[in-house]
């Protein structure tokens, strides 16, 4: 049964950076709880955190920061997630819970399948669907997650009131919780968030190999900004996004191309009139999109 006006106790953000500061912060801001301890491994940047207010406590050391939690959020990237289950198995206390904040569901979930054993029905998935191209402590923000999408996707075995508990967390930071499946997850994540970044990154990589690269850098504007400014998000967690996500990824890829194929036949043919249809359809189904508060940044997602 849900707690809607209860305090969430003590939640452990192992991982302090944009998502996991932003976490903090918006909590701390709620007044729903007792307190909050931060892990991760720059001593720099947990004490900026703790200077601005986002932590109670902090430790380098993982076990610790599990054993303290009612909560236990890890908000690192997908490698070091996987790799903190066998030790999430030791450390958590029985009634604790355990969520992620995973751009990937499949892999993670099987991680978690592994390694939690008796800990297993604790564990939520979950990922925040907001963020930025920064990170760091210093990057986070109270309201981030205020009116984004948080989609859970708790497994069969997964306790009622533990995914009760981490509603209430989201909700509390001032989100909407969605559920979805894990497969159809990381189909949907693909498509709004990762191929958005490979087209970001290869635009990038393009420009690399331009001849009048220094000119184009000189004299891009809102477009160019527009469509690259995620590939200044943060290159260890998107490796592990890609790689995670990799035949969904790949699939979306392999469609791209050929949508481009098409496009290009139609410059090629100087076909005026399909061209302007296809270029109105994409206006269409880009105005049906609803919009946020502000317009997202996804560098995060």
């Amino acid at each position: 049964m849900k707690r809607p006006h209860q305090s969430l106790g003590t939640v452990s953000i192992i991982g302090v950076g944009l998502i996991g500061g932003s976490l903090a912060s918006a909590l701390k801001g709620s007044g729903r709880v007792d307190s909050i301890m931060g892990c991760g491994r720059s001593a720099a940047n947990l004490d900026h955190a703790l200077d601005l207010g986002l932590l109670d406590h902090w430790t380098h050391d993982p076990e610790e920061a599990a054993s303290a939690g009612d909560i236990v959020v890890l908000a690192t990237p997908i490698s070091a997630v996987i790799g903190l289950m066998p030790l999430m198995e030791r450390a958590l206390r029985p009634s604790a819970v355990l969520t992620d904040a995973s751009s990937v569901k499949m892999s993670v979930n099987r991680a978690a399948r592994s390694f939690l054993e008796s800990k297993f029905s604790r564990f939520v998935p979950g990922h925040p669907v907001a963020g930025s191209e920064k990170s760091g402590a210093n990057a986070a923000k109270a309201d981030l997650f205020q009116d984004h999408w948080v989609i859970l996707s708790p497994l069969a075995e997964t306790d009622e009131d533990a995914v009760d508990l981490v509603t209430d967390m989201w909700v509390a930071a001032g989100a909407r919780t969605r559920l979805m499946e894990e497969a159809l997850h990381d189909q949907v994540l693909g498509m709004i968030s990762h191929l958005p970044h490979v087209v970001a990154y290869a635009l990038m990589a393009l420009l690399d190999t331009q001849a009048a690269r220094d000119d184009c850098m000189t004299l891009a504007a809102g477009g160019f900004y527009d469509i690259s400014r995620i590939a200044s998000s943060d290159p260890v967690m998107w490796r592990d996004i890609l790689l995670h996500n990799g035949p969904a990824v790949r699939e979306l890829i392999a469609k791209y191309r050929g949508t481009l194929g098409e496009l290009d036949h139609l410059i090629e043919s100087a076909d005026g009139p399909r061209l302007e249809s296809w270029f109105a359809n994409a206006r269409e189904l880009r105005s049906a999109i609803p919009e946020l508060r502000p317009p997202a940044k996804l560098g995060s997602e």
